[in-house]
């Protein structure tokens, strides 16, 4: 079972946002040619830095149940199984008005058997930007609530460590109306994310409860 629960957790997670590991030179010692001067870099934007979250975003009217409908990534997990993506549903819930976190239920499958993934989203000063803790700082996942209406989609940006996915909800699988996909697609261009990296995911058979040996509590962290 522990084995099942990290491989769920690990796919999850990887639909969340791209994980990246810098690469290791390896091989023994050689001689290397004196290293010439650089020009100074320009400095660092990251992606979601230049992803201002929609104006005045009230989280209160974020809460409730999202029905992930596509996401656009370059993740190697969903380029290698975007085909195979399983109906997921996010549901956020605050304790209460001031309640500076938003706890987080992400429903899906795996194996044809439900799952539950518990988080929490840190709000931070900036009103709809949050932070998804890792087990260390350079670990965080940042998220920008990108667009909304509260009632009918919402588009939601994740970066964690220079790598970004975007993902759009929908509160209902029933009216998926054009001109909301369309603006997503426009958003996920804006990060160089085209048709080829969009994964539309499954509008049936959503998970309802899941019994609690197969809940994944990542709270405070994974």
């Amino acid at each position: 079972m522990a084995g099942v629960r990290r491989c769920v957790l690990a796919a999850v997670l990887l639909l969340a946002v791209c994980l990246w590991v810098p690469s290791e030179a390896v091989g023994g010692a050689k001689s290397r040619p004196k290293p010439q001067k650089r020009p100074p870099k320009n400095p660092k934007v990251d992606p979601v830095d230049s992803t201002p979250p929609a104006q005045n975003v009230d989280i209160q009217q974020m809460t409730g149940v999202w029905y992930l409908l596509n996401t656009a990534s370059k993740c190697s997990y969903l380029i290698n199984h975007g085909t195979s993506v399983e109906p997921t549903v996010m549901t956020l819930t605050r304790s209460s008005a001031s309640a500076q976190t938003l706890s987080v239920s992400t429903k899906t499958r795996h194996n044809h058997q439900c799952w539950e993934i518990l988080q929490v989203y840190h709000l931070t000063s900036t009103p709809g930007k949050l932070i998804l803790k890792g087990a260390r700082p350079e670990l965080n996942t940042d998220i920008v609530v990108g667009e909304t209406d509260y009632t009918s989609y919402a588009v939601l940006f994740y970066q964690k460590q220079d790598k970004i996915t975007v993902k759009l909800y929908s509160r209902s699988v029933d009216n998926l109306s054009e001109p909301m996909l369309a603006k997503f697609e426009q958003l996920a261009e804006k990060h160089s994310l085209g048709l080829a990296y969009l994964f539309p995911f499954p509008t049936y058979s959503h998970c309802g409860h899941v019994d609690k040996d197969h809940i994944i509590n990542c709270v405070p962290t994974c």
